[in-house]
């Protein structure tokens, strides 16, 4: 698995708040565990103390994303650099499938016919708690986006009163929203903006063309 997969750990945590919302859904261990997804062994180590630990990390994180959304690179760097001294990782090198001759993946040794592991770096699962051990996961998952794609990558979702965060993966650099689903309500709140904008436009010069109208009918008297 590709450690920048791995961001996408920081971008579920973080968005587990909406904070001009009110809105939080990490507040039990079953949540804790639920970020971490079924194949996760350190997830149930999970206690309560992880939510109130994850909380705090999930602030932090969100400032990352905040700093890299308005421009500030070095900030955000900065950040995240604090987090992962804090939180450091143990990467290694694991191969839990198989490639053939020919190059063609194999989920096991007799399928392939003894062929070479596919390896692939992976972070070791050494850590003192559930909290490091998603914390650091993250980190570097954000890391590897970062320094491979640029900071503009990392993103806040700019369809109020949405403040979720997302990493950017398209070609052209071009996402501004978190979801298809925000994207749509942010383009028919501006066709609304733009249709009451022309209306209230409309209206004015109306009232403009009545009152020379009046001024000329005036004048004329």
């Amino acid at each position: 698995m590709e450690l920048a997969y791995y961001s996408d750990y920081a971008v579920r945590l973080v968005n587990t708040e909406e904070p001009e919302r009110g809105g939080d859904s990490l507040t039990s261990v079953e949540a804790v565990r639920a970020l971490f997804g079924p194949a996760q062994q350190i997830a149930r180590r999970a206690t309560e103390s992880d939510v109130t630990r994850l909380r705090a990390v999930r602030g932090r994180l969100r400032t990352v994303f905040e700093a890299a959304a308005d421009g500030d690179e070095v900030r955000a760097v900065d950040l995240l650099n604090a987090l992962m001294m804090e939180f450091p990782v143990s990467p290694q090198i694991s191969g839990h499938e198989h490639r053939d001759g020919g190059g063609t993946s194999r989920s096991s040794r007799a399928e392939s016919g003894g062929g070479r592991p596919d390896w692939h770096m992976h972070i070791a699962d050494h850590a003192a708690n559930a909290t490091a051990g998603y914390t650091a996961t993250a980190c570097m998952g954000l890391a590897f986006h970062l320094t491979e794609l640029g900071v503009d990558r990392l993103g806040v979702c700019e369809a109020r009163p949405c403040r979720n965060v997302y990493v950017d993966t398209s070609t052209n650099r071009s996402r501004r929203y978190c979801s298809d689903r925000c994207a749509t309500r942010a383009n028919v709140a501006a066709y609304r903006a733009r249709k009451r904008l022309e209306s209230e436009r409309a209206a004015r010069s109306g009232r403009t063309a009545d009152s020379a109208q009046d001024a000329t009918a005036s004048g004329e008297r």
